[in-house]
């Protein structure tokens, strides 16, 4: 069968972000579109011919893709698509039902899972969306396409009426036997960056999948974990080094440290190897410790990326994030100790936030001087706990999910406003970004890692954007 895997283009100018973990628009990064990549592997191994086209990656417009489609003319298309780029990225099956209306069409989003009817609803020439794991329904779709009314965590259509598989998540045991990303069908690895553009060649990668920890805000949350071995890990690392030389990798794990020896293993390998690779990861702050910090230094990783979310333990407890303000000051403080960077992020507007709890949060940072922060707004995605908890009190200011956005708040909190928790959100921004202290820490870090000067200035410039962008958002 001849299918075609799109990543739809960029929206509004914006590079977007279409994997499981994280469906936003991100305007300082450009990512391979990793799942969209395995899955071609997947279906070729199956013997299927494959087309991709990375849209976002390489920036073409719906232009340049309807004349793919009209060049390829599949049988099958997939995408990916995102609750805040939903109408922009279906519109892919409009254009297709006009080119030809017997190429059947398979959607994936993680995001909207628990709505899967009102997706289906909203785009007529949808004909599937897998809402279990992708590995293993959209092969499924492929094989049983006669007959898809068997298979596990699919939506799709019989006549005017949407059909919902049950059981209604279908999941891949083991991680290990999946194949290699289908690199190859990329024209380049140059588009893609993370954070800063540089020179070197970069990737995400996936270890594991899932997360077992329950925090309220999290479409994740609850999930089965399931890891990758060190040797799979090392296969796919030593596949990037000797084919495309890639000195930069982001691991895209929910949580990459949940096992510890698995990570010790890893780290071995990758010194025993001589790699050569630099790497960052996701993790959480209970979860590491210095000698895990300190055998990540030494296999490459450069840094991490750290869900503290407040700086008030009472935020905490009620988000089920089940971490410590201790915790977080703690291991920012071994981070950078070990000379490695330490990226927090923070959520404004979880269950009981007030503006007390807010400047916990504005004075966490100040003194723990992370390397660098996000300062986001809470968003109640259907399903989660947050949005239960939000329709329960009232306070969703917007019902649809299309206006759900990490960056313009939707839901207040009993003492807070949606338009007070964007004032935070920028209150916070402005205080780090005029506080000398944390960018002499910052000076300090660049003086013992030379290395990272030139990130490091690209970096200066990307907070003077954003905090100029802040200003021009809030100026009203």
């Amino acid at each position: 069968m001849k299918i075609m895997l799109v990543n739809p283009p960029r929206f509004e100018g914006l590079p977007v972000i279409r994997e499981e973990r994280c469906e936003i628009t991100e305007r300082y990064s450009v990512l391979e579109p990793y799942s969209l990549l395995q899955l071609a592997a997947i279906l070729r191994d199956r013997g299927h011919n494959i087309a991709l086209l990375d849209a976002n990656g390489f920036d073409y417009d719906y232009a340049h893709v309807e004349k793919k489609l009209a060049d390829v003319m599949p049988d099958v298309l997939i995408f990916r698509f995102t609750p805040t780029t939903f109408d922009h990225d279906t519109s892919i099956c409009a254009i297709v039902r006009e080119l030809n209306p017997k190429i059947k069409t398979i959607g994936l989003c993680w995001t909207l899972n628990k709505v899967p009817k009102d997706v289906m609803d909203s785009v007529p020439e949808l004909d599937y969306y897998a809402t279990g794991d992708y590995e293993t329904v959209v092969p499924s779709i492929i094989e049983k396409i006669s007959d898809v009314s068997g298979i596990g965590g699919l939506v799709w259509r019989s006549g005017k009426d949407v059909i919902i598989n049950t059981p209604t998540r279908g999941m891949i045991a083991n991680l290990d036997e999946l194949p290699i990303p289908a690199y190859d069908l990329l024209d380049s690895l140059d588009p893609y960056f993370i954070n800063t553009p540089t020179d070197e060649v970069f990737t995400i990668m996936y270890t594991s999948r899932g997360c077992p920890y329950g925090c309220i805000y999290c479409t994740v949350a609850g999930t089965v974990w399931k890891p990758r071995s060190a040797e799979s890990v090392m296969k796919e690392l030593r596949y990037l080094k000797k084919k495309y030389n890639v000195k930069l990798v982001s691991f895209f794990d929910e949580t990459f440290t949940i096992d510890k020896q698995r990570i010790m293993d890893i780290c071995r390998a990758m010194v025993e190897e001589k790699l050569d690779i630099k790497w960052y990861c996701n993790t959480r702050a209970n979860l590491l410790d210095e000698e895990l910090i300190i055998a990540m230094r030494d296999a490459g990783c450069r840094g991490m990326s750290i869900g503290v979310e407040s700086g008030s333990q009472k935020i905490l407890d009620m988000a089920s994030k089940r971490i410590t303000v201790e915790e977080a000051r703690n291991v920012i403080r071994l981070a950078k100790k070990h000379g490695l960077k330490v990226l927090c992020s923070f959520i404004f507007g979880l269950p009981g936030e007030t503006w007390d709890t807010v400047d916990e949060t504005i004075q966490f940072v100040k003194n723990a001087l992370p390397t660098g922060v996000q300062f986001n707004v809470a968003v109640p995605y259907p399903g989660t706990e947050l949005h239960r908890w939000a329709i329960e009190k009232g306070l969703l200011k917007e019902t649809g999910w299309r206006h759900l956005y990490q960056h313009e708040s939707v839901v207040g909190t009993e003492d807070m406003s949606p338009e007070d928790l964007n004032k935070a959100r920028y209150m916070a921004y402005k205080a780090l970004y005029t506080y000398p202290i944390w960018y002499l820490e910052n000076i300090k870090h660049v003086l013992k890692n030379p290395e990272d000067f030139n990130m490091a200035v690209k970096y200066s410039i990307k907070i003077i954007n954003n905090f100029v962008l802040h200003r021009m958002e809030h100026s009203h």
